[in-house]
């Protein structure tokens, strides 16, 4: 059903699926460290196709609102976690350049990468993701501390590189990182949101870059950036980000790593579907 023909009631609907994405996106923020795509673009997906938005451009736009909405959201964290004292600076100012560099390669690459392609990326890496999150254990390790250059260096590209693919803030493969290398969970999670910062803002550059003057793109977007679904979302998001770094001191870790492990598995599996 075009965008134009909908009703009141349709309208209301797609914007409380926004509104709550808004919501979840917010508290994972602040909970993992993560900038709350791995909900953002599933959800703007169903919703853009909803809107009829063309297939060609319908999973760029989402990936690409996804990172625009993460800049914010992942400066409220940064500074929350950054005021406890729990952000590895060190950690942090090594990524400076690895990681925008892995998100400008990403930017080059979704370019030319079709839909279906941007869709399969984000369907392995949630199932991987999803995999890790509930099988996980604090007792595996590879080191007692992290790695130096180049290991550190190629990891932060990595990062970079498939977090821009997939809309996401990078929390979740820098948790993965730092906590395999003996590093609270905490202090993942708190670095993680800068980590977020430094592939947010190049990748939101990037996909304005990489979609410019596209004929196909829906109504209110630069590039690949469709900023009424950045307006709906960011005021939201930024009131509950300092709740989930709230809820990231004193809730058990191991419940919500199951809780979004089963979420990933179900994104995962509803992007096969839309790939069969």
């Amino acid at each position: 059903m075009p965008a134009l023909d909908m009703g009141w009631g349709e309208i209301a609907g797609f914007a409380a699926a926004i509104a709550a994405a808004g919501v979840v996106s917010g508290l994972l923020a602040g909970l993992f460290g993560i900038g709350g795509g791995a909900v953002l673009v599933p959800v703007f997906y169903q919703v853009f196709g909803l809107l009829e938005v063309d297939e060609s451009v319908r999973m760029h736009v989402s990936v690409g609102s996804s990172l625009a909405i993460i800049v914010p959201t992942a400066v409220r964290s940064f500074m929350a976690h950054k005021a406890r004292g729990a952000v590895d600076m060190d950690l942090l100012k090594s990524f400076l350049i690895p990681v925008p560099v892995g998100v400008v390669l990403a930017s080059l690459a979704a370019a030319s990468i079709s839909s279906e392609g941007l869709r399969m990326i984000f369907a392995v890496l949630a199932l991987l993701f999803g995999i890790r999150l509930l099988f996980n254990r604090e007792s595996w390790r590879l080191g007692a501390k992290l790695p130096g250059n180049p290991w550190r260096a190629l990891t932060g590209v990595v990062i970079g590189f498939f977090s821009t693919l997939m809309g996401i803030g990078g929390g979740i493969m820098n948790n993965t990182f730092m906590t395999l290398y003996g590093r609270s969970i905490h202090q993942a999670v708190a670095t993680s949101s800068g980590v977020g910062l430094l592939i947010a803002i190049p990748g939101t550059v990037g996909y304005i870059w990489a979609g410019w003057g596209n004929p196909d793109l829906p109504i209110a977007s630069t590039g690949y950036i469709n900023w009424i679904a950045v307006a709906l979302v960011i005021p939201i998001a930024l009131i509950v980000t300092p709740y989930g770094v709230q809820l990231a001191h004193w809730l058990k870790k191991r419940h919500l790593e199951i809780g979004f492990g089963l979420f990933c598995l179900f994104v995962s599996a509803r992007f096969f579907v839309s790939l069969a």
